[in-house]
C-alpha cells in the first residue's frame, strides 16, 4: 500500500508535464528544417517569421521553410512596416521581435554563415499577433521547466521516503515485536505519504503565482527617456536583488504625464522602460528571458494630480518589480523522522 501512494504521485506529475509539452514542441521541429547559409559580405533581403529569440539573434523561417539565422548589432534598424505613404515609419527596439513575428530583414552575411541585419520591418498588425503568442507561450514554457524541477524532486523525495519506512519497519519490529507496532508504523508512514502527497500538490499548483519582492519607481525629466544617476542607483538595488533570487522575472512599465499628444506619450513612456531594460542587461547582465516585455503606458494610469508640477513629475516614471514565483520560495515537503519510542534496541 505504502508503494501504491509514491506510484499514483509520480503519476499525477507525469500527467501534468505530458499536457504542457506540445509547447516545448516548436525547438524540437525546427531542428528538421533546412538551414540557409549567407555567403560573407552578400547583400541579402529576407522574409519570414521568427520561431526562436535569443539575446542578439534569432532564427526566421521563409514560406519554404528554410531557416536562417539573424544576427542583431548596435546599428540594426527596427520600424514599422506601413502602408501609408504620407507618414513616418514607427520606430521600435530589438526587445519587441518576438517569436511568431512576421518581418523582412535586409543585411548581409557574415564568416559564420548567418545575416547581419541592418534593416528590419514588421507591421503593427503583425505585431499585435506576435505578443498574444508570446504572453502565452513563455508562460506555459516557464510552468514546464519549474514542473520537470518538482518531478526530480519527487523522485528523490520518494526514493528518501521509501528508505525511511524500511528502515522504521525494521526497527519497530525489533524493539517492540508485535502487530502492533507494525501497524503503528504503517500508519505513520501512509500519514507521511499523504502529507508529502499534499504539499506537492500545493507547489505545483503555486508554479504560476507570483509575488513581488522589490520595486522601484524611476523618475524622468520632461520628455527625457535618460537615466538620471539617482535612476541608475535605484536600478543597481533592483539587479543586486534579483542575483539572490530563484524563479523571479522583472517586470518594466513605463508612463508619462499628460504633457504633449497621446501618441508622443505613448512612444516617450516606451522608450522608458527600454531604457531600464536595456541598462539592466547591459550593465548587469540581466537576461533578457528573465524581463518581461517592457511596455509604455502613455499618459494612463497616473498615480498624481496631472494639473500641477509636483504631479506630473511624479507620472513621468518607470515602475520596475521583481516577481518571485510563489512553487520556488514555497517551503519543500518534510521527511518523516524516526518513531520514539521508551524501548531500548536488543
Amino acid at each position: 500500500m505504502k508503494r501504491n501512494q509514491i506510484s499514483y504521485l509520480l503519476f499525477v506529475l507525469v500527467m501534468g508535464l505530458a499536457l504542457a509539452a506540445p509547447v516545448l514542441a516548436q525547438d524540437t521541429k525546427s531542428n528538421s528544417h533546412q538551414t540557409s547559409q549567407v555567403k560573407s559580405g552578400q547583400k541579402q533581403k529576407i522574409k519570414g517569421v521568427i520561431v526562436r529569440r535569443d539575446a542578439d539573434s534569432f532564427i526566421m523561417r521563409d514560406q519554404s521553410g528554410v531557416e536562417t539565422t539573424v544576427n542583431l548589432t548596435a546599428s540594426t534598424k527596427v520600424e514599422e512596416k506601413k502602408g501609408n505613404p504620407f507618414r513616418g515609419s514607427e520606430k521600435y527596439g530589438v526587445t519587441q521581435l518576438l517569436r511568431g513575428l512576421n518581418v523582412e530583414v535586409e543585411g548581409h552575411g557574415d564568416n559564420s554563415g548567418a545575416l547581419v541585419a541592418d534593416k528590419i520591418k514588421f507591421s503593427k498588425n503583425d505585431y499585435a499577433v506576435a505578443q498574444t503568442v508570446e504572453s502565452r507561450v513563455t508562460p506555459v514554457e516557464g510552468r514546464v521547466g519549474e514542473a520537470e524541477n518538482r518531478l526530480t524532486q519527487s523522485e528523490q523525495n520518494a526514493q528518501r521516503l521509501s528508505g525511511q519506512i524500511e528502515e522504521l519497519n525494521a526497527v519497530s519490529n525489533a524493539a517492540r515485536g508485535g502487530a502492533k507496532a507494525a501497524q503503528e508504523t504503517a500508519d505513520q508512514a501512509i500519514a507521511g505519504v499523504t502529507t508529502t502527497n499534499e504539499r506537492i500538490t500545493n507547489l505545483v499548483s503555486a508554479l504560476d503565482e507570483y509575488e513581488p519582492t522589490k520595486t522601484a519607481t524611476i523618475n524622468f525629466r520632461v520628455g527625457s527617456a535618460m537615466l538620471s544617476p539617482e535612476a541608475k542607483a535605484s536600478l543597481d538595488e533592483i539587479a543586486t536583488q534579483a542575483q539572490s533570487e530563484k524563479g523571479f522575472v522583472i517586470e518594466v512599465t513605463g508612463f508619462a504625464s499628460s504633457e504633449g499628444g497621446d501618441n508622443l506619450n505613448r512612444v516617450l513612456s516606451q522608450r522608458r522602460s527600454e531604457a531600464v531594460v536595456r541598462y539592466l542587461a547591459e550593465n548587469h547582465n540581466i537576461p533578457l528571458r528573465r524581463i518581461i516585455m517592457p511596455f509604455g503606458y502613455g499618459a494612463a494610469q497616473p498615480v498624481a494630480d496631472n494639473s500641477t508640477s509636483a504631479g506630473r513629475k511624479q507620472n513621468r516614471r518607470v515602475e520596475v518589480k521583481i516577481l518571485t514565483n510563489r512553487g520556488l520560495t514555497t517551503t519543500a515537503p518534510a521527511s518523516i523522522t524516526k518513531p520514539t519510542s521508551d524501548t531500548t534496541r536488543p
